[in-house]
């Protein structure tokens, strides 16, 4: 293990040198902010281009690390800035304190909308937003007695030492610096590696470990937060605030910078938003010829998202791409350690008159079984027979109509996806369900980070994933997107994530679906390597070559009931299973 942690060192450097540039570029921005002379009309447009590129940010979190739709990143931002400004002209608040408040009711309000609708998704979700939006803005226009309506706050003060729109302006861009930094360094913690995969694949992410739900609603008050802190850094900018600022329109436009610049980087939020800024100041020259400015300026959005579906940023990197040193191969010579549930009963699963209906047809119909600590566990079945379900159900994916559910002698039938993995249970999909857009070592490292495990250190954790890698004989391909994998090595990224969470029982699903005859014997191998080290296996495959060689024990299921349960030779030769898949018991003659 110790090996693999010094391979791991070498990324460092390079992280240290390309914090240094950031920050010289900031040093260098904050400068020309101070010295720099400027009018009134500059100074407008980089405030404003500033403090909205915070409120971007949030997008870039919800929207581009999670996935979930947010349109009502103005309504956070008018909070924001509402806090602010009451906070100081009718309650004499420092404006300090007034912007902490500021942040802390957008989280409070992004974490309740969050809370009650993100399990909607969808275009559910995107209305939800939308009515929340303007519920907001008509509570400002008409709650007159607090936000002074239509005729919005005037007279907002900066902060001491700030007062200068030159010194404000290098505040400002201090502010959008460290939030860029801390929302770049978001992506690779292992909140962002939830994120991105909740993103990529929900039901992926929740059978690896991660609260789907807390991870959608973390992320949308953290969009909150930003957007709270954009607003209130407004409010002190220009020092007036109305309702009409931080209307739906706004929500579009903040969304259009995001889409713009790149939705999954922070460089994109700071290049988009300074686009949709400058792009009406370059064409106001065109304002006297009716109609003219907004076509051109319209065209050129389209065009942009319409050629660069990754954002500006999302394309210029996509060049630059070409130019990157090859990563270095990192041979680990740690070898992965499968406790397999560790030493605990004879029996890993039992499962207790467990039924599944949907509506009136009878999936799984009472089924029971015990799959016991170590060795291969088969689960066969002609097609229909509820052998899929049978997995979903014990992977949380579906809720047991009726019957038990015992792992490792804990009952886990009402636990959700998550909570059954932390309590010890890992599993494949018969579709291969990866995280496309990371690489082959974030997907198994999300798998490593699983709550719960004896891993915790990130080095650790980092040194667990490469090993499950090397097990599987894919660790040279580690820092390679898995969209290029081959069908087979995909299959086998997915089993080492799976194995990464060090379960105490493996559920495959299908794995040799799709897989052509020497990338079965690889796995055929691959599982008989995994039981050796311990590891219970429960698998379901259509190939009865696969499932013969592997497995010790079988149950099948017909029209979602146990027809036979023991050694392979027995069940095999059982006259309800040759009727099953041959049609009749005379038909083996």
């Amino acid at each position: 293990m110790s090996t693999t942690i010094a391979a791991a060192a070498p990324v460092r450097p390079q992280l240290r040198w390309g914090v240094a540039g950031y920050a010289v570029l900031v040093v260098a921005a904050i400068a020309v902010a101070i010295m720099a002379p400027k009018t009134g009309y500059v100074l407008n447009i980089s405030l404003q281009a500033t403090t909205y590129a915070v409120a971007v940010l949030g997008l870039t979190v919800v929207l581009g690390l999670c996935g979930q739709i947010n349109l009502a990143q103005a309504a956070f931002f008018g909070l924001g800035a509402y806090a602010v400004g009451i906070g100081q002209t009718s309650w004499g608040l420092n404006f300090w304190v007034c912007l902490v408040l500021g942040m802390g009711l957008a989280a409070l309000f992004g974490a309740v909308l969050g809370a009650s609708t993100l399990r909607l998704g969808g275009h559910y979700l995107a209305m939800v937003t939308i009515s929340f939006q303007q519920i907001l803005t008509l509570v400002l226009i008409n709650w007159i007695p607090v936000t002074r309506g239509p005729d919005g706050v005037p007279s907002i003060p900066r902060p001491a030492m700030f007062t200068d729109g030159s010194s404000y302006l290098a505040l400002c861009i201090a502010v959008l610096a460290f939030a860029g930094y801390l929302v770049w360094r978001l992506r690779d913690t292992r909140l962002g590696r939830a994120m991105r995969a909740v993103r990529d694949n929900e039901l992926a992410a929740g059978v690896a470990g991660i609260d789907v739900y807390r991870t959608k609603v973390t992320a949308f008050a953290i969009s909150s937060i930003l957007g709270g802190l954009g607003g209130g850094l407004f409010a002190g900018g220009f020092a007036y605030v109305s309702p009409d600022q931080f209307s739906f329109a706004e929500s579009i436009v903040f969304l259009t910078m995001t889409l713009l610049g790149g939705v999954s980087s922070p460089i994109g939020a700071a290049i988009g938003t300074g686009l949709l800024i400058l792009i009406p100041e370059w064409l106001r020259f065109l304002k006297s010829v009716p109609g003219l400015y907004l076509a051109i300026y319209g065209a050129a959005v389209v065009l942009i998202v319409l050629f660069m579906p990754d954002g500006i940023w999302g394309f210029v990197r996509g060049h630059l791409d070409r130019f990157k040193r090859a990563a270095p191969i990192i041979t680990s010579t740690a070898a992965l350690q499968l406790a397999g549930g560790g030493a605990g009963t004879e029996t890993v699963l039992e499962v207790r008159r467990l039924s599944k209906h949907f509506g009136g047809l009878k999936a799984v119909d009472e089924v029971d079984f015990v799959v016991r600590r170590g060795g291969v566990h088969a689960l066969i079945g002609p097609n229909g027979s509820g052998k899929t379900t049978t997995l979903n159900v014990l992977s949380g994916l579906y809720r047991a109509t009726g019957g038990k559910i015992f792992l490792d002698g804990r009952d886990v039938t009402g636990l959700p996806p998550h909570a059954r993995t932390v309590a010890g249970l890992g599993r494949t999909f018969q579709n291969i369900r990866l995280w496309k857009s990371m690489t082959a070592l974030e997907n198994v490292t999300v798998g490593a980070e699983r709550p719960g495990s004896s891993v915790s250190d990130a080095d650790a954790v980092l040194a667990r994933a490469r090993a499950a890698l090397a097990f599987v004989g894919l660790e040279a391909r580690a820092d390679e997107v898995v969209a290029g994998f081959s069908y087979g090595h995909q299959r086998a990224v997915e089993i080492a994530r799976a194995l990464a969470g060090d379960p105490a029982l493996l559920l495959l699903d299908e794995p040799g679906a799709g897989l052509n005859s020497s990338e079965k014997v690889e796995l055929r191998d691959l599982l008989r390597r995994i039981s050796a080290r311990g590891l219970t296996i429960m698998i379901i495959d259509h190939d009865m070559t696969l499932v013969t060689e592997v497995a010790q024990h079988i149950t099948v299921l017909n029209f979602g009931r146990r027809i036979a349960d023991g050694t392979a030779a027995d069940v095999l030769a059982h006259p309800d299973v040759v009727a099953a898949y041959l049609g009749a018991p005379d038909a083996a003659a």
